[in-house]
C-alpha cells in the first residue's frame, strides 16, 4: 500500500465499501480531502486504521456518536475511554436482561399456544392484540 489512496483503495484496504466511506465523512469521523482541480481525492493511508477502529467499535456496540466521542478523546485519556466502555457494557447488560424477559414472556405464549387445543383463537395473537 501506497502513502495515499483514492476512496475506491481506501474502501478495499479497509474492507468496507465506498458509500460506508462517504457515510463516515457525512458523518464528519472521516476527513474528506480536497478535491484537486485533476484528479481524484487521496486519503493519507491512517485513513484505513480509522475506519478499522470505527467498524470494531461498532461490532462492540458503539453507535457513530459514541465512536465519534472515542476518537475526539483519542490516546492519553485511558480513563475516560474506560469510563464510556463501562457505560457501554451496563447499557448491553440491561439490553440482556430485557431480552431474558421477553424470551420468558415469549416461551409462555408459545406453551400457551402448543397447550391449548381450541383451535378458534390463538393466545399468541389474543396476548399481542391486548385481549
Amino acid at each position: 500500500m501506497g502513502k495515499s489512496l483514492t476512496i475506491g483503495y481506501l474502501a478495499r484496504a479497509a474492507e468496507v465499501n465506498v458509500e460506508t466511506v462517504r457515510y463516515y465523512q457525512r458523518f464528519g469521523i472521516i476527513d474528506e480531502p480536497q478535491k484537486p482541480i485533476d484528479g481524484y481525492r487521496i486519503y493519507p493511508t491512517e485513513t484505513v486504521d480509522r475506519i478499522r477502529f470505527i467498524k470494531r467499535a461498532q461490532q462492540l456496540g458503539f453507535s457513530l456518536k459514541e465512536i465519534a466521542e472515542l476518537l475526539d478523546l483519542g490516546d492519553g485519556h485511558c480513563d475516560d475511554v474506560r469510563l464510556r466502555a463501562e457505560e457501554k457494557q451496563a447499557h448491553i447488560d440491561a439490553q440482556i436482561k430485557d431480552l431474558r424477559k421477553l424470551r420468558k414472556t415469549l416461551d409462555k405464549l408459545i406453551k400457551a399456544c402448543q397447550s391449548d387445543s381450541n383451535t378458534a383463537h390463538c393466545p399468541i395473537v389474543e396476548t399481542l392484540a391486548g385481549k
